[in-house]
């Protein structure tokens, strides 16, 4: 009997001292539950100031993108009008060039920058003196030699600008007189040495300048302005570009017919 009871009192004081070792687990568990609710708070806090800071930067970041777009489309207007042309004219070119180079395989962020970007293919007529830029009538040698001038100067313009539409609007300046046969100019590139930029502009510029009244001309019909594209595949324009004109010729109409022009009087060249 004495030995049971003194196994029983082993057993209690077991008990109690298992009892004590299980509340002081608890404590500490409830304590760095206390703990880590306390920093998770904090934490969750400091992100939660993160993540707004954050808004701030994307909202800041956009209303910068939006206003460089505005400017950028702005600068585009100026440049036409100076030589009389027509603000739907930049957008005709703009919405023209998104379409080709969306088929000719750009992603859709290179081809939004093309889009904000071609418009300004003639900025560098606002170097050219008015004499020039608005002679009735063709242009001596030494005048289409100043008047060709206006590549290199919009080039000029923008190629030391950060950003990828101000470098996106250098290449279009500068090459979308460019030929795919060597002939254009500034430079005379050939074939694929021209930015695809300038190679989607040009026929962009071509088809609305063409299918465009002016005061010195008539738009051309369609069956003209299809039949010089087909004769100057290959030679004027890169042969793809063409044959995905005529592949989205629905989408370019739309376009057009969204974008008409009020008749305004000017010369061009």
């Amino acid at each position: 009997m004495a030995h049971e009871d003194k196994l029983i009192g082993e057993l209690d004081k077991l008990k109690t001292s298992f009892s004590t070792t299980i509340e002081k687990i608890e404590k500490d568990i409830k304590r760095k539950d206390k703990i880590m609710e306390r920093s998770d708070k904090r934490q969750r806090k400091e992100y939660d100031e993160l993540q707004d800071k954050l808004e701030e930067v994307k909202d800041l970041n956009k209303e910068i993108e939006d206003n460089q777009r505005e400017a950028v489309f702005q600068m585009g207007v100026i440049g036409e009008t100076r030589s009389k042309e027509t603000a739907n004219h930049v957008i005709r070119v703009a919405e023209y060039s998104y379409i080709l180079a969306k088929a000719y395989g750009l992603d859709a962020k290179e081809s939004d920058i093309l889009r904000q970007a071609s418009p300004l293919h003639d900025i560098g007529k606002v170097g050219i003196p008015d004499a020039v830029l608005n002679k009735p009538g063709r242009f001596n040698e030494e005048e289409r030699e100043i008047m060709n001038a206006h590549a290199k100067m919009g080039y000029d313009m923008f190629i030391k600008l950060s950003g990828a539409i101000y470098q996106a609007a250098a290449h279009v300046s500068y090459e979308h007189h460019e030929k795919w046969d060597g002939s254009g100019y500034p430079r005379g590139l050939k074939g694929e040495d021209i930015h695809i930029y300038g190679r989607i502009t040009a026929v962009a510029d071509v088809f609305d300048a063409l299918g465009s009244d002016r005061v010195y001309k008539k738009a051309w019909d369609d069956e003209g302005i299809f039949k010089l594209f087909k004769e100057e595949s290959g030679s004027h324009f890169d042969p793809r570009l063409i044959e995905l004109f005529f592949e989205n010729l629905d989408e370019f109409k739309k376009v057009r017919d969204s974008f008409k022009d009020e008749y305004k009087e000017g010369l061009v060249h």
